[in-house]
């Protein structure tokens, strides 16, 4: 464990205990409710984890340094990262550890920028309902310039790091 866990560890105690201080039967509700959910999302997180495993241990090096690196046809790798995060649902917390994993072997951060930011900002897969709640023509503006911003921010990152 480094440092820097350490320390989180120890503010999570110590916020912990002042919330046990403060209100002991807020703080068991919390933990309470925080058990259901870890519950609910233990098997999509093992499973994603088993993924990206599966995925780290059969894909080459050489795959994906072809395909999402720095010398692939950025355009490509771009947009088909940046249609890969539009289409797909991932909760942030596990694509995170998938980014950073495919970035450990060999993805080039625009391409990794591309899919997170569709990722969050785009939602093909969620149209539906954004439509029912917000109208056809809002859901299309807002999805159109989220994924003209999302590719921007990706050029743009791509240009400092």
């Amino acid at each position: 464990m480094t440092i820097a866990v350490l320390k989180y560890w120890l503010l999570a105690t110590i916020g912990l205990g002042w919330s046990y201080h403060k209100n002991k039967e807020k703080t068991k509700q919390s933990f309470y409710k925080s058990k259901i959910m870890v519950k609910s999302m233990i098997l999509d997180i093992i499973g994603i984890l088993m993924i990206i495993g599966v995925i780290m241990a059969y894909v080459p090096m050489e795959l994906i340094t072809k395909y999402l690196g720095n010398n692939s046809n950025l355009a490509v790798s771009v947009l088909g990262a940046s249609a890969a995060g539009g289409i797909t649902i991932i909760p942030a917390f596990i694509a995170f550890p998938l980014v950073a994993a495919l970035q450990e072997q060999g993805a080039n951060i625009m391409v990794i920028t591309a899919f997170l930011t569709t990722l969050t900002m785009v939602g093909v897969a969620t149209m539906k309902i954004e439509i029912n709640e917000f109208g056809k023509k809002f859901t299309f503006i807002r999805n159109a310039l989220s994924f003209v911003l999302a590719i921007t921010i990706a050029v743009i990152m791509g240009v400092i790091l």
